[in-house]
């Protein structure tokens, strides 16, 4: 949620960097909602003050043989119009609330403004690769192989949906075994949370209200629950409504989860196969920290993503995203992209992304500071760490050999039980 200080201050100033997002907002009434909400707090303190000081009053008066009457008349007069003031208060914070509860994250000043097509590469790792023989995709690789079975996948879920079968079980454990050991290495602390959240938790992701029809709702249970998108809706509620000590920060959590995508991929070459399905595997990094590491928390979340893929021997590239691309909540994203080899693209892998406190201030999140003993907000940064059902494709196709089989990466073999290369079905 967006500070209302901000836009008290330069209202078209934030209306110019949500453009950048092609967001396209008018604050008339919103400051006016504002300026009458500040008119009625003014008068319900005055009105609570001199109720006070009338009702302190009382006793002298009534020493001096006075007529109290009247001045009890006044502070009912006075309480009456202090409850029609506070109904009226109510129903404006409703109104900025739900106003502010719409907007997007203001992006990042260095972000160039529009959509995919300003997104900027500013970093790749080794070169295409090249093949002296004909290259076979993903899915022919996976089934001759015997690594996914697409069909019964389907027939058992719909499209959308695969089974990952014998080696090709064990090679997908291998990656998520491969970034947990990574990540823990790394002094990251390892969640598994639950899969159905509440909607408060997608509100103070930012996904709600504006995406709430974007995820699958379970609506036979009370009160009803999705299916958690990305672990990041989870690690973002962690510590919600709770007050951290500085000390404590940076935070650094990760966790596995499957994820649950209401878009599913079409028959177009570019989405066959895992490239995207109704779920998949996925490891989420996550930060909690000031605004100061804020920074340094988004560039080690990036390097460590591009660790796991340099692992991999993949070629990748990164790419810094435009304002209009970066998502509803954050303020920069970048993305690491694998290269598919038989479709000539880079499909995302990770997304890095940094909500400065825009999450941790619809979710109360703060920490209080050691010198004024303040309390601040938080910032919350998430990365994929990483998502498998591209990174799999990617490794088979950009491994792939001549004789059909895959080089498994020296990286996996621990996990694969020694196992260093796949080897086509005998027919």
């Amino acid at each position: 949620m967006l500070d209302i200080n901000l836009i008290r201050e330069n209202p078209q100033k934030i209306k110019d960097a949500l453009a950048k997002k092609e967001w396209d907002v008018d604050f008339t009434e919103l400051l006016i909602w504002d300026a009458k909400r500040k008119e009625l707090l003014v008068q319900v303190e005055n009105n609570k003050a001199e109720q006070n000081r009338l009702s302190k009053s009382v006793p002298e008066i009534k020493k001096s043989g006075g007529n109290v009457a009247e001045i009890f008349a006044k502070v009912k007069d006075l309480g009456e119009k202090n409850k029609n003031n506070e109904v009226l208060l109510g129903e404006i914070e409703t109104k900025i609330a739900d106003f502010l509860a719409v907007l997007p994250n203001v992006p990042d000043e260095d972000l160039l403004k529009g959509g995919k097509e300003n997104n900027k590469v500013v970093s790749t790792f080794k070169e295409k690769p090249v093949f002296d023989f004909k290259i076979k995709d993903h899915v022919e690789l996976a089934e001759s192989l015997g690594l996914i079975d697409f069909e019964r996948g389907a027939k058992i879920a719909g499209r959308g949906s695969w089974i990952y079968t014998g080696l090709g079980a064990r090679l997908e454990w291998a990656l998520l075994n491969l970034f947990i050991t990574e990540h823990l290495k790394d002094g990251y602390e390892f969640l598994l949370p639950p899969h159905l959240l509440n909607e408060e938790s997608g509100y103070v992701a930012g996904q709600f209200p504006k995406f709430k029809e974007d995820v699958f709702w379970l609506k036979s249970v009370e009160p009803e629950r999705f299916l958690l998108p990305t672990a990041e809706t989870a690690l973002v509620n962690f510590h919600r409504a709770e007050i951290l000590s500085e000390d404590d920060l940076p935070k650094k959590y990760f966790a596995y989860t499957p994820c649950y995508r209401k878009e599913a991929g079409s028959y177009r070459t570019e989405e066959r196969g895992t490239i995207r399905g109704y779920q998949f595997n996925k490891v989420e990094m996550f930060q909690y920290t000031t605004q100061e590491n804020s920074d340094v928390a988004f560039a080690e979340l990036v390097a460590k993503a591009e660790n796991l893929i340099k692992q991999l021997g993949l070629h990748y590239q990164v790419s810094k995203l435009a304002a209009g691309d970066v998502s509803h909540s954050m303020a920069r994203t970048y993305d690491i992209e694998v290269y598919i080899p038989s479709i000539g693209i880079y499909k995302e892998v990770s997304s890095v992304s940094n909500a400065r406190d825009y999450q941790a201030r619809r979710g109360m999140i703060r920490y209080r500071d050691k010198e004024s003993g303040k309390t601040k907000f938080v910032h919350t940064l998430n990365g994929s760490g990483l998502a498998t059902s591209r990174i799999f494709p990617a490794l088979l196709e950009q491994h792939q050999q001549a004789d059909g089989s895959v080089l498994i990466p020296e990286c996996l073999w621990p996990f694969m039980g020694g196992i260093k290369v796949l080897k086509p079905l005998k027919k």
